[in-house]
């Protein structure tokens, strides 16, 4: 049976499923992660409901089927159903590794009452965190035990590309597929992101049992 992880494998090697206007449920990666994965003409929902249920509730949308996983009757439907709540639709975006030594000195940290850090220990798993001057990177493994990351950027030292070192820094780090999760508004992070090499690949919304604290912008 296909998994979740054998679809994010694949997107990360530039191989998407079919462009068909489809719907493939998978089960859960783990009880934590539940949600919605859209891609190309097609969606991918990762739940252990009843695939069934997802079948007959998306024709039940009156939505084109391109777009029906994301329409907000199939969505508030899902959580009916599931007793989870979700945050936004957040673009997602997938790197290579990159070799050599990160653009700028990081200093590993471990203080969970960081926002940013609190709030990925509440999505990931294996958090590590490093600080540079005037910001922060946290990396760990969240949707399907993928390797995810994100950055915060102090307000007064914004608009001098240190998201961007950042996020190229993350790419040294790893030694594997890096993901990334982007609220579409948030304009400055997706030009960082893509500015160091990130590909978008698709959009996700997770549905969460319960609501992690946003760290604050």
């Amino acid at each position: 049976m296909q998994t979740l992880r054998d679809i994010l494998d694949a997107a990360a090697a530039g191989v998407f499923p079919a462009a068909d206007g489809g719907t493939t449920v998978v089960p859960q990666p783990s009880p934590r992660d539940a949600g919605v994965m859209s891609f190309t003409a097609h969606s991918v929902v990762f739940t252990d409901e009843d695939p069934q249920w997802v079948r007959e509730t998306l024709r039940g949308t009156d939505c084109d089927a391109l777009a029906a996983t994301m329409n907000p009757r199939f969505l508030t439907a899902l959580m009916d159903r599931t007793g989870r709540r979700t945050e936004t639709i957040d673009a997602v975006l997938v790197a290579d590794p990159l070799p050599g030594e990160p653009p700028l000195a990081l200093h590993e940290i471990a203080d969970p009452g960081h926002p940013r850090i609190a709030y990925a220990h509440g999505r990931r798993d294996g958090v590590r965190a490093w600080t540079a001057e005037g910001g922060v990177l946290v990396m760990g493994r969240g949707v399907a035990g993928r390797l995810e990351v994100s950055v915060e950027v102090d307000e007064k030292v914004r608009h001098r590309g240190l998201g961007r070192l950042l996020v190229t820094a993350a790419r040294q780090l790893a030694v594997e597929p890096l993901w990334a999760q982007v609220a579409p508004g948030n304009a400055r992070s997706v030009r960082a992101f893509q500015a160091a090499g990130y590909r978008p690949v698709g959009a996700e919304l997770l549905l969460q049992r319960k609501m992690p604290v946003c760290p604050s912008e």
